[in-house]
């Protein structure tokens, strides 16, 4: 067999061993293929579970709702607000720990209230590799992460959710809205929504990777490297500016290194 058809059967081994389970859901790549994976061996002894925040944009959840329809999984959906947690809002290194921490002791407790074994979340391989406060709240909860567990890098995971017909596979990364602000900016209702309404901008546009970078009067607009080019030009450029200016920014820039993941990271990790 090959690697991949091997890591294949391993996570589909961990999940009959755990045999039933709660798995926070946001409709992302990672998320998306663990569900069906274990709803396929496991049934209705899997449940998904979905917070909605003002962290999470509505076009997510309107995608990660059809998603577990289209599965046929029962989904729960739940409010949450991470302004609400302290030390979320300030900002602090270890902003998403707080986050993690209170959104998956809620999925404990619901899974222990329908009687499921275990929570699962999507982290994968990569995420080893990047700087991850939420990792510890997964330890400290005794969350279980099946797809880390047998081995998948993000590249797998896509290539095995195309040859599974999911339509994420190629889908782009997605982070929360407050991966968008500094370490120490302070995170506001209004400035995710001045964010999350730039970023849908550039979703109608047909972008298809893209971040918006809160930087107080400057929006940093961060864009798959085969798409730079396009923005760039005159009409496209000036209905950009125009609309963020409009949003409340008043300087818009352009990465010219292009997306790449947590790269709010960077000053922590000097890449």
């Amino acid at each position: 067999m090959s690697e991949l058809t091997e890591k294949f059967a391993t996570l589909q081994r961990i999940i009959r061993e755990m045999g039933s389970m709660l798995i926070g859901f946001s409709g992302g790549v990672d998320s998306t293929l663990l569900l069906r994976v274990a709803y396929n061996l496991l049934g209705d002894r899997v449940v998904a579970l979905t917070a909605t925040s003002p962290t999470y944009p509505e076009s997510e959840f309107q995608a990660a709702e059809a998603l577990a329809r289209e599965i046929g999984v029962r989904q729960l959906v739940v409010e949450s607000n991470e302004l609400a947690i302290p030390g979320f809002a300030a900002n602090p290194r270890d902003r998403c720990y707080h986050c993690k921490k209170e959104l998956l002791q809620l999925c404990r407790d619901r899974a222990a209230a329908l009687g499921l074994a275990w929570v699962a979340d999507g982290s994968n391989l990569d995420d080893l590799g990047d700087f991850r406060p939420g990792r510890e709240a997964v330890r400290e909860l005794g969350v279980r992460s099946p797809l880390l567990e047998a081995g998948l890098t993000k590249a797998e995971i896509r290539e095995l959710s195309r040859r599974l017909g999911l339509p994420t596979w190629d889908k782009q990364p997605f982070a929360c809205l407050a991966s968008r602000f500094p370490y120490g900016t302070e995170i506001t209702l209004a400035r995710l929504r001045q964010v999350g309404a730039c970023e849908e901008y550039l979703r109608e546009l047909g972008f298809a990777v893209y971040r918006v970078r809160y930087h107080g009067e400057t929006a940093r607009i961060e864009l798959g490297e085969e798409e730079l080019e396009r923005l760039l030009a005159p009409g496209v450029r000036r209905e950009v500016v125009s609309f963020f200016k409009k949003a409340g920014f008043t300087y818009v820039a352009l990465d010219l290194e292009g997306y790449r993941s947590g790269s709010m990271n960077e000053p922590l990790t000097g890449e």
